[in-house]
């Protein structure tokens, strides 16, 4: 995309469409990497600025009209997939039922809501769901917490989550990939997101070079990255490059989920609460920590065994963390 000059010392906001038609558009840099990032052609959406300037709110309401429109639209293809024969959205006036409130989604909502719609419409996804045994690996961790009981940071099963998931995306490199086409680019990077629970909503931190950092080192960065999402302070790049995601809902609760692969990623993993359930050890019943996993996997790359294989070595490497280390 070529970029013109039209005032000294001025970065000019005008450019060229691709396709050389010779139409042009206004758009600044973080509102072009904005677009870029939401997968969104900006020459094809229309500017409500000055001069006719595309700003951030253009490319939303150009996701959220593209959306309504492939819902009211009966035949459609998209990279080659078929539309679907959808009723228009239900109009309800609420308030002849009862007293109603209208709250406004966040922006965080708003952006995400449109990206999730397209993974779960787009993306033929199959969750697979197993259980680790992580008594030995808490143990262990609440030891090294007592060791170092006055380190500002506390060393979380997440961080481990995270340098295991690292060695099972080595062993099942399908999973640090992405589908382009016709070709899976294999990615020889870690960059690991992770969910953080927001007042805005969830955001998606990112982790880089993951296999390069080890257990505390990786604890740091997580509660730094944390602390600054829930502060509304992350940065953008901060939050880019991601070739995998871990979304721990432990904290929160729950046993199982069906996580949404977060597009152009391959594959998800959901943790839930662990809880103390009864093993049988081949002479009796033990009591054993039980961590439950959700992986969530593109079906196009990823097949029901080749998912399971991931899954059971995850939860292998979980309940022996020292085979992370071969």
């Amino acid at each position: 995309m070529g970029i013109e000059i039209a005032f000294p010392g001025v970065e000019n906001l005008l450019e060229r469409d691709q396709a050389g038609t010779g139409s042009r558009f206004w758009a600044g840099p973080s509102t072009r990497k904005y677009a870029r990032e939401l997968g969104v052609e900006i020459q094809q959406v229309s500017g409500s600025g000055q001069r006719g300037r595309i700003t951030k709110e253009d490319i939303q309401q150009f996701i959220k009209h593209s959306m309504l429109s492939r819902a009211s639209t009966s035949t459609q293809s998209t990279q080659g997939i078929s539309g679907f024969d959808l009723l228009p959205w239900p109009k309800v006036d609420f308030t002849k039922f009862g007293e109603i409130e209208r709250q406004a989604r966040s922006r965080i909502q708003k952006v995400s809501a449109a990206n999730l719609a397209r993974n779960w419409v787009m993306i033929p996804a199959v969750t697979y769901h197993d259980d680790a045994d992580i008594t030995d690996l808490e143990e262990f961790r609440a030891a090294l917490n007592q060791e170092n009981k006055k380190d500002a940071v506390k060393i979380t099963l997440l961080a481990f989550l995270i340098k295991a998931a690292v060695a099972a995306l080595k062993k099942y490199p399908s999973f640090n990939s992405s589908l382009d086409g016709d070709e899976l680019i294999l990615k020889k990077y870690f960059h690991i997101g992770f969910a953080v629970d927001t007042p805005g909503g969830l955001v998606v931190p990112v982790i880089r070079n993951v296999n390069q950092k080890g257990i505390r080192e990786i604890a740091e960065e997580t509660a730094g990255l944390a602390l600054l999402a829930r502060e509304g302070k992350l940065k953008s790049d901060q939050m880019q490059g991601a070739s995998f995601t871990i979304s721990s809902l432990g904290g929160i609760g729950g046993t199982y989920c069906a996580p949404i692969v977060n597009a152009p990623e391959v594959a998800i993993l959901a943790v839930n609460k662990s809880a103390i359930k009864p093993v049988w050890d081949g002479s009796q019943f033990v009591p054993r920590l039980i961590c439950p996993l959700s992986m969530t996997a593109d079906h196009r790359v990823i097949d029901g065994a080749l998912a399971t294989h991931f899954t059971t070595y995850l939860t292998q490497l979980l309940g022996d963390f020292r085979k992370v280390m071969l």
